[in-house]
C-alpha cells in the first residue's frame, strides 16, 4: 500500500525541508543529519523493494489467485495501526467526516484501481520488466500536465521520456517470459497511476477545506484511504468471486502463508512511512534520485530471487529503461531548479 503512485517520488514536496537541513549543519549537528538521512533510505529502499517482492512471493510462488483480497487485507492491517498510533496520540490523523468523504471517494476509487491492477500485473510479469514499464506512468504523467495545468517541459524530460518508451517497447519484445494478460493490466496501471497522481493534485485543495485543522497530512491521507477502499475492495470481492476460490484454497490453512501477507501489509505502512521520514531528512532532489536507483537493486533481485529466464537483449533493455528513470529525475530536478 502506498501513499502516492507506486511508492514514486513526489517531487512537488520537501523545499522547507532542505532549508532547514541546511539551517541545522549550521549549528554543528551535520553528523546527526547525515545518520538520519542514511538510515532514512535505507529503510525507505528496504521497505519499497521489499512490499513489491513480497507481493511476488504470494502471488506467483504461493499462486495464490485472489489478489484484490490481499489488497484488502493489506489496507485493513495499515487501518489498524494507524488507527492504534492516532489513539495513542503518536501521530495526528483529521476525523473522517461524510463531506470529507464524498469529496475524497473519486480519488479512492482510482487508488483501489491502481492498486488491484498492480497486484494482476505482479502476477503475470516479472519484477525487473514490472520496473521497466511502470516508467510509462511517467509519460502518461507528463502528457496529462501538459494538457491539465498547462505544464511546459523542457528538451531534456521529454528526452529522456522518449528513452522509456523505447525501453518498454524493446524490453516487451525481448521478454522471454512475455505474458500479453500481465502487460494489459500493467498498461492499465500505469494509466491509474498517473489519473491518481494527477487527480490527487486537485483533489487535495478542496479536501483540506474540509478538515478540522485546514491540512491534510500523509497519515490522514492514508487512513482515509485504506478505510474507504475497504468497503469498495469487498464489494469487487463479491463481483470477482474470489469467496469462492477463499474458501477452497489451502493456502488458508498455512501459518507460513499469514506470516508473508501480514508481512507485505506492514511493509505497505511502511513505505509510506519512511518516504515521508526520508523526505523530511533530505528533500525532494535526493528523494527523487533515490527513487529511480532503488529499482535498479530490485529489478537484479527479482531476476535472481525468481530465476527469471532472460537473455543479453533483454537484460539490456531493462537497464536501458533503468538508466532512462535516473535521467528522468535528473531532468526533473534541473526543471525544477530553474524555475
Amino acid at each position: 500500500m502506498k501513499s502516492s503512485s507506486d511508492g514514486e517520488p513526489d517531487e512537488e514536496n520537501g523545499k522547507l525541508l532542505e532549508k532547514s537541513k541546511e539551517k541545522g549543519s549550521r549549528n554543528g549537528r551535520v553528523v546527526k543529519v547525515h545518520n538520519q538521512a542514511l538510515l532514512s533510505g535505507l529503510a525507505y529502499c528496504l521497505s519499497s523493494c521489499g512490499m513489491i517482492l513480497v507481493n511476488k512471493i504470494v502471488l506467483s510462488s504461493y499462486d495464490f489467485n485472489a489478489g484484490i483480497s490481499l489488497m484488502v487485507y493489506q489496507n485493513l492491517i495499515s487501518v489498524i495501526i494507524v488507527s492504534v498510533l492516532s489513539l495513542l496520540g503518536l501521530i495526528s490523523t483529521e476525523p473522517l467526516t461524510w463531506k470529507l468523504i464524498r469529496v475524497w471517494f473519486p480519488v479512492n476509487v482510482i487508488f483501489v484501481g491502481m492498486l488491484i491492477t498492480s497486484m494482476f500485473s505482479l502476477k503475470y510479469i516479472n519484477v525487473a520488466m514490472v520496473t521497466v514499464l511502470k516508467n510509462v506512468t511517467n509519460v502518461i504523467t507528463a502528457v496529462g500536465e501538459m494538457y491539465l495545468f498547462k505544464k511546459q517541459h523542457e528538451g531534456r524530460v521529454w528526452a529522456a521520456l522518449f528513452l522509456m518508451i523505447i525501453s518498454a517497447i524493446t524490453g516487451g519484445i525481448t521478454d522471454l517470459s512475455f505474458n500479453a494478460t500481465g502487460y494489459v493490466w500493467q498498461t492499465l496501471n500505469c494509466f491509474l497511476t498517473a489519473s491518481y497522481s494527477l487527480t490527487l493534485r486537485r483533489v487535495m485543495d478542496t479536501a483540506k477545506q474540509y478538515t478540522k485543522s485546514g491540512n491534510l497530512n500523509e497519515f490522514s491521507m492514508v487512513l482515509l484511504n485504506n478505510t474507504l477502499s475497504l468497503p469498495l475492495g469487498i464489494f469487487l470481492i463479491l463481483v470477482f468471486s474470489e469467496v469462492d476460490y477463499l474458501l477452497s484454497t489451502p493456502l488458508l490453512r498455512l501459518p507460513s502463508f499469514w506470516l508473508v501477507v501480514t508481512f507485505s501489509g506492514i511493509l505497505g505502512l511502511a513505505i509510506s512511512f519512511t518516504s515521508m521520514w526520508f523526505l523530511h531528512q533530505t528533500g525532494a532532489t535526493t528523494y527523487s534520485l533515490v527513487g529511480s536507483l532503488n529499482k535498479i537493486p530490485l529489478s537484479i533481485a527479482g531476476i535472481f530471487l525468481f530465476k527469471v529466464p532472460t537473455s543479453l537483449e533483454n537484460s539490456a533493455s531493462i537497464l536501458f529503461g533503468l538508466l532512462a528513470g535516473v535521467l528522468f529525475a535528473r531532468a526533473k530536478i534541473r526543471e525544477r531548479s530553474q524555475t
